[in-house]
């Protein structure tokens, strides 16, 4: 199907490209925001962005809407919020024939893109229809069940909830994201990024993709190739539990569509360690765990990227020090700096295949450690020892 298709999907795949970069281009030091609401558009599910206010959170959503031109609803919630503003009045007419009708247009039933601000302060009466809307996209309403074309609820709040009736909602957020204020080394260009937008450089945004074509993404989503990360992915899981966070089995499995929806942005059928990285707006509870799951991922992710790059350059050394070598017919002192230093890379080839956790860096590790024998023996013989 991908080949006869391949021109089509590597356009779409282009303008998915395009839609993280057109998202946070207003917007400074918004690049990881506008990643991970990608990645909750792709994939169909919803984003909760945590951190104080002023940080562009329903710009985002909006700009995201925009983009796609997707259908959108913003609301601010307070703990006096009524279900009517959120879903619609009663419509009187319907009611005083024995009908229980919402009037929902302009309303969340409508909406493809929502954005809710402050979300955990919704009370009881709005948080259960919250949940069954965000999961099964049935909004529940007395007599009724309505079938809403919500895709992707962006939610914010300013701190994660400890309240007991609110950890069903917030689990409903397979992406978290702590949302960070602009680093002072981008003030200035933050003050000019403000006044672009204040004059109306970006009132609307031009749509790069629709609802249509997020659903084509969707669907090639199933079509990634995971084979390469799914064991690196298990151990990630072990180490983490290892430092006491819990992953449940639902958010491990789900974790799959947003390695591949990784990979479908960086314009790929083929998910990488680096898609692996997702991780970190997955699988953290709070603000603490998400700073320790990057420094894992960063570790662990990271150390095999730096470990092939080595690997990669002993294996060019040695290929010209064996040309070197060979053309020697008589004794040459430098041989002796060879053999030290041979012997020293031997020690780190064997280092990091005792180091890394990566099956495939280990045979890597073990073929050049192979090579890397082939040289000493090689110069052993020329120095006639």
């Amino acid at each position: 199907m991908i080949k006869a298709m391949s021109s089509g999907v590597n356009e779409l795949l282009h303008q998915a490209h395009k839609f993280v970069e057109e998202l946070s281009k207003p917007f400074i030091g918004r690049e990881e925001e506008a990643q991970a609401i990608a990645l909750a558009i792709v994939t169909g599910e919803h984003i909760v962005l945590i951190g104080e206010p002023g940080t562009a959170k329903s710009a985002l959503a909006r700009r995201a809407a925009e983009l796609i031109n997707a259908r959108f609803f913003k609301y601010l919630l307070t703990k006096f919020t009524e279900p009517d503003e959120l879903f619609g009045p009663l419509d009187i007419n319907a009611l005083r024939q024995g009908k229980y009708v919402r009037i929902t247009r302009n309303k969340l039933p409508e909406a493809e893109i929502a954005f809710i601000d402050e979300i955990f302060n919704a009370n009881s009466a709005i948080l259960n229809m919250f949940l069954t809307i965000m999961n099964e996209r049935i909004l529940y309403d007395g007599y009724n069940e309505i079938k809403v074309p919500l895709w992707t609820m962006i939610a914010a709040t300013n701190q994660v909830p400890d309240e007991p009736e609110l950890q069903a909602l917030y689990d409903r957020f397979l992406f978290r994201h702590f949302v960070k204020p602009v680093g002072e080394d981008k003030w200035m260009d933050l003050l000019d990024a403000v006044w672009r937008i204040e004059a109306g450089y970006y009132e609307c945004a031009e749509p790069i993709l629709s609802i249509d074509h997020i659903r084509a993404l969707n669907k090639l989503l199933f079509e990634v190739n995971l084979s390469k990360v799914k064991e690196k992915l298990v151990k990630l899981y072990a180490i983490l539990e290892d430092h006491g966070i819990h992953v449940t089995d639902r958010r491990k499995g789900k974790a799959l569509k947003a390695i591949a929806a990784s990979a479908l942005l960086d314009e790929r059928m083929v998910a990488t360690e680096e898609d692996l990285l997702v991780l970190r707006t997955i699988t953290p509870r709070d603000r603490d765990e998400a700073e320790q799951v990057y420094a894992i991922l960063m570790d662990e992710i990271k150390a095999s990227e730096r470990y092939l790059r080595e690997l990669t350059e002993i294996e060019a050394n040695i290929r010209e020090a064996k040309q070197y070598i060979m053309a020697i017919t008589e004794f040459e002192p430098r041989l002796v700096d060879y053999l030290r230093s041979f012997e020293a890379v031997r020690d780190k080839v064997r280092r990091i295949a005792e180091e890394t956790s990566d099956e495939a860096i280990r045979r890597r590790a073990f073929d050049v450690l192979a090579e890397v024998g082939d040289v000493i023996t090689l110069i052993r013989r020329k120095l006639g020892i």
